[in-house]
């Protein structure tokens, strides 16, 4: 670290860890990737997750440990990955489990020399000269490709019974093809003693070994969370071994969403004075009039988002409450043209997912998003910008595609765009690596409204044209995480402009959490400037403006 960054040490006080160490479960890669994401955090240094997978890997390397990369995995957390290697280049993609999978991890509570098995099987390479070395190329390379990716496949279905075959399969051909190769240490006596007792059959699916295998770890995975329990209690009782669950939870549903409605409008003045501008009127392809917040929940609705919270201004309310909940009146009624009749009654039905909470005093994005959080609770939520528009350019709306990308990593994800340098001034900007070249990238940096100095110096992005920055869209799928960060803002006060922006717990989940960026294929429109009203007016009654599944525009 002190190498490559002007920073200084680190006192770590480790009183967490529950792995058993030295039992092939990447013991050493955790405390490396600990170390790592401590210096991180703590100096700022703006490193990806993958920045501080690769960097633990190049300290463990400088140790007696040896390991291999895919330890250092374990800087995911308890996401499920398919990590793909071709010789020093190595593709992490994360998984989105479909259902529930309760492991035990199991402290067989013998011994294992990795160093010797590693030595034993690198034997039969790089050139097989014996049909042993044939059965361990192969059963190292094309059938080890077939399992695993039969796996992830099992995984991202929520087929536990799959997986638990394939364990067992794996297990099977791995004990035919590669022990003979090692079998001082893969013999394995304990490891087969566990696999092999009989009461455990009825409440596991499948079972096999660690890493490199030997008696040092073993994983079972169980038929539910009640057999887990039990096989814990029957492993310690009849075998005198230890063992940790690991649960691993299905990708969680986004079905909340949240609206910030509170902003006066200035730039809109002195029409915000009698309209706000989130009520400002969008005139679609069909030549239906509609409010900006109406074009939101629409988007919404299309989505399965069934929870919105609009945050308004107490003085705004009731007339939000009657656009929302009462009919109109009978003699204008009865005036509605056949494309304005409709809206009579949807009005209404997208009313009936709408919680109205108030913003007492006007104090900024992220205040008026703290103020949804006893609403929102410990869910994920979409977030719009109350005074934007959006419209793809895909058959996937603007929404839809940060949802796509939010279930498949389980990760926030902030919308951004391409924009050029005379936007930095009303934008804010991101900055990171990218992990899908010109679409996906893991955020190292936020900041709002930089200068253009600061974002030559900080934010440049490989792959934009000169003078171009991502810019946020103005759409953001985030986690619950993101709630303490804003009550940090709140808590510290203020800024310089009188207000708690959500920029800035937006960096602070990023240097924490970590957070994606996904540059959406659409246009995001600021109604509260007047320019970009007018090009939304125009962008919407075009002929190019695309129709949801639904048919709305």
């Amino acid at each position: 670290m002190r190498t490559n960054w002007q920073v200084g040490g680190l006192s770590i006080d480790n009183h967490r860890t529950d792995l058993p160490i030295r039992k092939g479960l990447s013991s050493s890669a955790a405390v490396c990737v600990l170390v790592a994401r401590a210096f991180n955090r703590i100096y700022d240094l703006h490193l990806t997750v993958r920045g501080e997978m690769d960097l633990a890997y190049r300290g463990e390397v400088t140790t007696p440990s040896r390991c291999g990369r895919m330890d250092q995995g374990c800087a995911f957390g308890r996401r499920p990955l398919l990590m793909t290697f071709d010789q020093d280049m190595v593709a992490v993609n994360e998984l989105s489990a479909g259902g529930r999978f309760h492991f035990l991890i199991v402290d067989l509570k013998g011994a294992k020399d990795t160093i010797r098995i590693l030595s034993d099987l690198n034997r039969s390479y790089p050139f097989a000269r014996t049909p042993r070395d044939e059965e361990v190329q192969e059963y190292l390379g094309p059938i080890n490709r077939r399992i695993v990716g039969a796996a992830a496949a099992a995984i991202e279905a929520g087929d536990a019974p799959e997986l638990g075959r394939l364990m067992r399969e794996a297990q099977e051909l791995f004990d035919a093809r590669l022990g003979p190769s090692s079998p001082e240490e893969l013999a394995a006596p304990r490891l087969h003693a566990l696999l092999a007792h009989a009461p455990l059959r009825e409440l596991v699916l499948g079972g096999k070994g660690v890493g490199s295998q030997g008696d040092g770890a073993a994983q079972l995975l169980c038929r539910g969370p009640e057999e887990r329990d039990r096989a814990a209690e029957l492993i310690r009782d009849a075998l005198g071994m230890d063992s940790v669950p690991l649960d691993i939870q299905p990708a969680q549903t986004v079905t909340r969403a949240v609206i910030p409605a509170a902003g006066f409008g200035v730039e809109l003045f002195p029409a915000s004075k009698v309209v706000q501008k989130e009520l400002f009127p969008i005139v679609d392809r069909h030549g239906v009039a509609k409010p900006v917040l109406l074009c939101n929940l629409e988007e919404a609705d299309a989505c399965g988002l069934e929870d919105v919270t609009v945050v308004v201004r107490p003085e705004d309310r009731p007339q939000l409450e009657s656009f929302f909940q009462a009919h109109v009146a009978p003699e204008q009624a009865h005036r509605l043209g056949p494309r304005q009749k409709p809206y009579e009654q949807r009005v209404l039905a997208l009313g009936r997912s709408v919680h109205l909470v108030p913003q007492e005093r006007p104090q900024g994005l992220g205040h008026a998003v703290y103020c949804a959080r006893e609403r929102v609770g410990g869910h994920p939520f979409v977030l719009f910008l109350g005074d934007y528009v959006y419209r793809s350019l895909e058959d996937r709306s603007c929404v839809e595609q940060l949802l796509d990308v939010y279930a498949r990593a389980q990760r926030s994800v902030i919308g951004v765009k391409v924009v050029p340098e005379k936007a930095l001034a009303t934008s804010g900007i991101v900055a990171g690596a990218w992990i899908e070249e010109g679409r996906l990238l893991e955020i190292t940096d936020v900041a709002e409204k930089p200068s253009a100095r600061e974002a030559g110096e900080r934010l440049r992005m490989p792959g934009l044209p000169d003078g171009s920055y991502l810019g946020i869209f103005g759409l953001y799928v985030l986690g619950r995480e993101l709630f303490p960060h804003l009550e940090t803002i709140v808590t510290q006060g203020l800024d310089n402009a009188g207000q708690f922006e959500l920029t800035a717990a937006l960096d602070l989940m990023r240097g924490r959490e970590g957070c994606l960026g996904f540059v959406v294929n659409g246009e995001s429109y600021d109604v509260g400037l007047p320019d970009s009203y007018l090009a939304a007016l125009k962008a919407f009654r075009g002929p190019g403006a695309r129709r949801d599944r639904r048919g709305h525009a």
